[in-house]
């Protein structure tokens, strides 16, 4: 069986799982208002049975992109999550994951430092036309622990380095990896609108732990969207991270901006895959230097899972699908990009979009995820991790 012929087939019996899925254990559930958000953004495929592919777009006029309701996160691949999948493994990985509809996959220089852009290069080179790649560019060397660097020339150079790694001669969409505070935004998204004239760049995307928290972090936003349209921020987000919600949704709302949350399930720990027990490899796993990951705070923090689990067993869902379909259902322009090296998890986060929550469902979960004070801060003051 060729190529195409393999992708058209896997196409196939996935749309008919989940349609399966769908009228089994989602077909009792009343459509509520993440569906609504989902066809005020004119989505395809948003019925349920209907054999197609979710979308959502981020951005808005020229500046937009149409892209999968859900993206991937390929860090995790090959860089910061303990141990390093094989190779071919995660090749056949990302190519399953297109022939199952996802078109976004997120990655970064600094991920290794080049060796995951490396890896999605090989790997989607045989599909580039139909699948959209998302990388950033902003620390020294590619490496978080040298410095930040957004200078228009590193900027270039970022460029020039990640066409070559993935094997493309266009990126479809470029985020600026953390604020610069010695380049002024202006300089960074003025070098991003040269590229994307001289067509080496499609869209341009600004990526922070927290904007809200960042130094004028919301004033600058302003000042990059107003020289060049950005089409996504991405910062994390997840029923265990609400920073976002106080002011980056409503500005992403009055500029017409996508949101794309990274780490959407808190690296592993809201799907319950980790606990308290979890062992860390320090040489390659950032999660032993956050606060959150240290076995009495995800103990204390564990009555989020306990509310997801609850709400899940009682119509199908696992506490991953329950956690991002939660996410989906906040705005019609977020996009996760949830990070995976195993297929059958790939396929349980896909399968998040196809639920639609009534308003009453939605207010009860979202008071019952309120109600927990969630211990420990995200990252240690200081520490240069990129996710």
């Amino acid at each position: 069986m060729d190529s195409k012929n393999r992708r058209d087939f896997l196409k196939k019996g996935a749309f008919f799982g989940t349609s399966l899925l769908a009228a089994s254990a989602l077909g009792a559930v009343p459509a509520g208002c993440s569906g609504a958000a989902d066809k005020e953004n004119n989505n395809s495929g948003n019925g349920k049975g209907s054999g197609k592919p979710k979308t959502r777009t981020l951005g808005s006029g020229a500046h937009s992109m149409e892209v999968s309701a859900l993206g991937l996160g390929c860090m995790g691949m090959s860089y910061h999550r303990s141990f390093i999948p094989d190779k071919q493994a995660m090749i056949t990985l990302i190519r399953r994951a297109a022939d199952l509809g996802v078109n976004l996959f997120d990655t970064a220089e600094a991920y290794g430092p080049f060796t995951n852009q490396e890896l999605v290069g090989e790997a989607i080179e045989p599909i580039r036309k139909d699948i959209l790649i998302a990388t950033k560019f902003g620390f020294k060397e590619g490496k978080p622990e040298i410095g930040l660097d957004s200078r228009p020339e590193s900027i270039r150079k970022a460029v020039e380095h990640a066409l070559k790694s993935l094997r493309t001669d266009y990126i479809d969409l470029l985020y600026q990896h953390r604020i610069d505070p010695n380049v002024p935004i202006e300089d960074v998204a003025g070098t991003v609108k040269d590229l994307i004239a001289e067509g080496k760049v499609k869209h341009f995307g600004m990526s922070e732990r927290d904007f809200s928290q960042t130094e004028n972090g919301i004033e600058l936003i302003r000042k990059a969207h107003a020289v060049q349209p950005v089409t996504a921020l991405q910062s994390e987000y997840s029923t265990m991270t609400r920073q976002p919600e106080k002011e980056v949704l409503n500005l992403c709302e009055e500029l017409g901006i996508g949101f794309v949350p990274y780490s959407p399930l808190s690296r592993g720990l809201i799907s319950g895959y980790i606990n308290e027990r979890t062992k860390y490899n320090p040489t390659n796993d950032n999660r032993i230097s956050l606060p959150r990951y240290t076995p009495e705070i995800i103990i204390a923090n564990w009555p989020i899972i306990d509310i997801l689990k609850e709400f899940g067993d009682h119509r199908g869902l696992t506490v991953a699908q329950v956690a991002l379909a939660w996410l989906l259902a906040q705005k019609p322009f977020i996009v996760p990009v949830p990070g995976t090296t195993k297929l059958a998890h790939l396929q349980e986060n896909m399968w998040s979009a196809d639920y639609e929550f009534t308003a009453d469902e939605l207010k009860v979960l979202t008071d019952d995820l309120s109600a927990v004070e969630i211990r420990g801060e995200r990252y240690t003051t200081g520490y240069p991790t990129t996710k």
